[in-house]
């Protein structure tokens, strides 16, 4: 039992020493908006005399900024990646934090800081960038209507009930999901992941539907709706043809051409009775005509 005992105390005695001396390595996952600023900070409240610290960037493992307190050092290598970190880059003299200034996609990746001194640490952040979202707009699609009639069997009478097919849109996104929205239910939905890419997603709702849709473009932090106005949309409105204000106006017209016409004719007659007989006919014709009105 005493072995067994010392063993163990010989195991948790190395593995302290281990993680004393021995580099140790966690991840943290940062998400931010592109055109804000973002903190990768060291958990440090304050950087020791002894303490080295170093900030290195994407897959090559670029140096991008450094401090030391011994040896008076406190630089930004903003030149590196073709200069994409130029004016950005902020470090906190105290406790070794780096800061990114009006962030963009192409600063999206891996950044590790190693702190070296009386103990070893590497930390690895994982930085994503998303694009500012667009509002997505719906329209109507005129040139898709679909109708459908239903009966009933104890009935011979059947009704028509048309649908109003609508589109919500988006462009220029990326790593966005696309939603249609029927209240608080999800209808249906599409995502993409590449960049720089339009979307569209359909649906088709009845005329006097009374429920509330909404389309939703979102991405890990943020997101955008806009409404659905059926009666704006998805107005069912049939113009009716006045077959009345129409005849009248035909009507009209015909008065006065008729009267242009007999004005013409009868100003050339030089036989007295004939003139008197096509005054009459024209008094007659005035007088249905305004009956007709």
């Amino acid at each position: 039992m005493c072995c067994f005992l010392i063993i163990v105390a010989y195991l948790c005695n190395c593995l302290c020493k281990i993680c004393f001396y021995f580099p140790s390595v966690f991840g943290e996952s940062v998400s931010v908006m592109e055109g804000d600023s973002v903190t990768l900070n060291t958990d440090v409240i304050e950087i020791l005399e002894d303490d080295d610290i170093m900030w290195k960037f994407g897959a090559e493992k670029s140096l991008i900024a450094e401090i030391s307190r011994e040896k008076q050092i406190f630089f930004k290598y903003d030149n590196v990646h073709d200069g994409i970190f130029r004016d950005r880059l902020k470090l906190d003299n105290q406790t070794g934090s780096l800061t990114i200034t009006n962030i963009t996609t192409e600063h999206a990746g891996l950044y590790e800081l190693q702190i070296s001194g009386a103990k070893l640490t590497s930390k690895i952040f994982s930085v994503s960038v998303y694009a500012r979202l667009s509002v997505p707009v719906i329209s109507s699609n005129s040139s898709q209507c679909s109708s459908s009639s239903s009966s009933s069997s104890s009935s011979s009478s059947s009704s028509s009930q048309q649908n109003c097919s609508l589109v919500c849109s988006v462009v220029n996104v990326g790593h966005v999901t696309l939603s249609w929205y029927k209240g608080n239910s999800l209808l249906s939905s599409i995502s993409v992941s590449d960049l720089s890419i339009s979307l569209s997603l359909p649906l088709e709702v009845e005329y006097q539907d009374k429920n509330s849709y909404s389309c939703v473009i979102n991405n890990p932090i943020s997101n955008q709706t806009t409404h659905l106005d059926i009666t704006q949309l998805c107005s069912n409105k049939t113009q009716h043809l006045d077959i009345t204000q129409l005849c009248h106006t035909c009507s009209g017209r015909a008065a006065v051409y008729l009267l242009s016409y007999f004005i013409f004719f009868f100003v050339d007659q030089t036989d007295t009775f004939t003139y008197i007989n096509d005054c009459f006919f024209l008094i007659f014709l005035l007088i249905l005509q305004t009956q007709i009105l």
